[in-house]
């Protein structure tokens, strides 16, 4: 398998494992998309990680493989390719990208399917396709003007050039700088806090965020309205109400909970 799914405290953690550059070929698009159905549908997974090796997330396509595809080829797999990554974008839990070493390229799409993205201070981010005579096309031209700016997308894109994590951190491409030996571990430590959280609330949070930033917001105030008023009807919603007056405020934990 080139993508392993690993659970431990109620975390998830997709972890590529195809050596030497993780690079993202056809096989491990679709094992992607596979485990993204399997990490929503189990109840035991409350919040995901997707990483790759201790020195290498994932340096892009399999180049060799997408030379072999002519034009029809491409057109009939282009669908599959965004498929996969949607498919992880739209896990209705948290989910952190750990990046360590490179994340180029079709790497680069992955981590920006995740809610947020910790990288190491070596780790090297961007979309070179434009230097293949291509341009993104696993979400790249959509997700990053959204995350980023637009002016800021297009100089990654147009340019084909890598920026570095202090660089990433501050125009937002990526949340957190940590040294590279900790960058795994503060990922699984934010998804497991989470995973100890009201896993509906979460799930209302992430799609009221997402969905209302695609739809405008008049719909995206419509979208929240009708979760806050479902979470009434939730267990989660009477605990953490009943322990916040009888405990006092962030005292609940809503999972395991007896």
């Amino acid at each position: 398998m080139t993508v392993h799914l690993e659970v431990a405290d109620g975390v998830g953690t997709l972890r590529l494992d195809r050596p030497p550059m993780n690079a993202l070929d056809i096989a491990t698009q679709d094992r992607l998309r596979a485990l993204a159905t399997e990490v929503t549908e189990r109840d035991d997974v409350r919040a995901v990680v997707i990483r790759g090796s201790e020195k290498m997330f994932a340096a892009g396509a399999d180049i060799k493989e997408m030379r072999a595809m002519d034009h029809a080829a491409m057109i009939a797999r282009a669908r599959g390719l965004q498929d996969a990554f949607t498919a992880i974008a739209r896990i209705p839990k948290p989910v952190v990208a750990a990046i360590t070493g490179y994340a180029l390229g079709g790497g680069c799409e992955l981590a920006l399917c995740a809610d947020v993205r910790f990288a190491a201070d070596d780790a090297k981010l961007g979309q070179p396709e434009i230097l293949l005579g291509l341009i993104p096309g696993a979400g790249g031209t959509q997700r990053l003007p959204r995350l980023i700016g637009p002016s800021r997308a297009k100089d990654l894109i147009f340019t084909g050039r890598q920026v570095k994590a202090d660089e990433a951190l501050a125009i937002g491409l990526v949340d957190r700088v940590f040294p590279a030996a900790e960058v795994h571990a503060e990922a699984h430590a934010w998804a497991a806090r989470l995973a100890t959280g009201p896993a509906t609330a979460l799930r209302a949070a992430k799609e009221s965020v997402d969905d209302g930033l695609d739809a405008g917001l008049d719909v995206g105030l419509t979208i929240e309205r009708t979760w806050f008023a479902g979470l009434f009807a939730t267990d989660d919603r009477a605990y953490g109400m009943r322990s916040f007056v009888e405990d006092g405020p962030g005292k609940a934990r809503f999972w395991p909970r007896d």
